[in-house]
Parts: structure tokens; C-alpha cells; sequence
């Protein structure tokens, strides 16, 4: 039987991912591999991150790939970077970029020995462009961030997909499927409570793979849906 693994925020942490895979998960071909997003900032390799799950979809693997928030920011960046003119005809840049290296970005550009987002290759961005904001799949709805359930129907806002961090899950409106999403980063002691307990609408599985100077925090996992399996990666990206 195929198994169906949910990975989230790698966070340009290509090491890691790579022997959370190869070692751990070791997907055979009939199996499938579901990313939350967030595939860069942070971390020393996001290039390499994008290039090995490109390779992964290459060699005929199954690769299902959601679109995160850093990758929400990279864009609008890219899009915004120009110097422009208000209609007073004053001149004004892009005020996201800021933004975009205080959670990140910097470390994005020096992974493709860029300084500026213009300079990363097409190829990149328009792999960017194409990711998905969810996937639904028998019990599950896949998103990075979440839903927003004030709304009649919650699939109506990409926003909230990528960027909401409170919410509560109105089971009526996600067809009584359970929602897996990473975003914010949980202790590993809670994604094993949210992964065991079937008191929870939602399982957050990111363990903040940026942090591993950080008590339950600091890896990469990977959730198998059909058996609720965990395998944990430690960081070994940092030193």
C-alpha cells in the first residue's frame, strides 16, 4: 500500500531534508510526498532544497508541493522590487524588502549568490508561482498556514493560507477532515499529543527546524497519514 508523507517548513535546510528522506522516510515510487511550503529562508541552502525536490519529481517520484508564506513574500518582492511612481509622481520602493530579510530573505539571496531577488533565475520563480495553497485528500485538508472559518467557505481565501495563525476549525465546513498545516512552530511534545489524541480538528506539524538551540524544537518531520508514523530529523544543517 502507498504510503502518503506530510513534510512542512524546511526553511532552506537541504542537509537535513535530504537524510530525513533518504534515511528515515526512504519513499519508494509508489508512494507520495506532500510539502507545506516555506522551502526557503532561514536556513543555508534554499536553492539546493527546490533543486532536490525538482529532483525528486524528476526521478519519478510522487511530489505534491503547497505554497508557503516566505514563499508569498519572495514573490510579492519580486514583483514590487522596481522603483516606482505614485500618482503624485513621487518615487518610492518596494517597502515589503525590509520585511523579507529581517524573517529570511537574506539568507535566500546569498543561497543563489544573488543580492537582490531579481538576480535569482526565472526557473525559480516560476516554480514558485505554480505551487498550490492546498490539497485535500480523504480525512485531510493540506495548507500551510490554515483556514479561515469566519468565511461561508474558507477555500474562498488564499490569504489565509499562507499567513493565519489563529483560528478554530468549524469541522461542518472542512467535511469533518482533519487539517494538517505547519507555520508556527510547535514543541515535539505537542505535534506527539496532536498526532496520538483524536480530540484535535488539526495537527501542526512545524517543529521550527530554525531553532535547534531551542528545547523540543530544531527538527524536520515527516507524518505518514494512513498510520500516523513520525519520523523526526534532527537539524544537521547548523553546526
Amino acid at each position: 500500500m502507498a504510503k502518503q508523507w506530510v513534510i512542512p517548513d524546511i526553511h532552506g535546510h537541504s542537509r537535513t531534508l535530504q537524510t530525513l528522506i533518504e534515511d528515515q522516510v526512504k519513499p519508494s515510487r509508489n508512494d507520495h510526498l506532500y510539502f507545506l511550503g516555506d522551502y526557503i529562508d532561514r536556513g543555508p541552502d534554499a536553492r539546493e532544497v527546490i533543486d532536490y525536490i525538482i529532483r525528486l519529481r524528476e526521478d519519478q517520484y510522487h511530489i505534491h508541493t503547497l505554497k508557503g508564506n516566505h514563499e508569498d513574500y519572495l514573490l510579492r518582492n519580486y514583483d514590487n522590487e522596481t522603483v516606482q511612481k505614485n500618482f503624485l509622481g513621487i518615487t518610492y520602493r518596494n517597502t515589503l524588502k525590509k520585511e523579507w530579510l529581517k524573517f529570511g530573505g537574506q539568507a535566500t539571496l546569498r543561497s543563489f549568490h544573488v543580492s537582490n531577488v531579481h538576480e535569482i533565475p526565472e526557473k525559480y520563480i516560476s516554480w514558485m508561482r505554480e505551487l498550490k495553497h492546498y490539497m485535500t485528500l480523504p480525512g485531510f485538508i493540506l495548507v500551510h498556514a490554515g483556514l479561515n472559518f469566519n468565511l461561508e467557505d474558507p477555500f474562498d481565501d488564499e490569504h489565509s493560507m499562507l499567513w493565519i495563525k489563529e483560528y478554530k476549525v468549524d469541522r461542518v465546513k472542512a467535511g469533518f477532515r482533519k487539517l494538517i498545516h505547519g507555520h508556527v512552530p510547535v514543541s515535539l511534545e505537542f505535534i506527539e499529543l496532536l498526532r496520538t489524541s483524536n480530540s484535535f480538528d488539526f495537527i501542526d506539524l512545524d517543529n521550527g527546524i530554525y531553532m535547534p538551540e531551542k528545547v523540543g524544537f530544531g527538527n524536520l518531520v515527516a507524518l505518514e497519514l494512513t498510520s500516523m508514523e513520525l519520523k523526526v530529523q534532527n537539524n544537521v544543517d547548523i553546526p
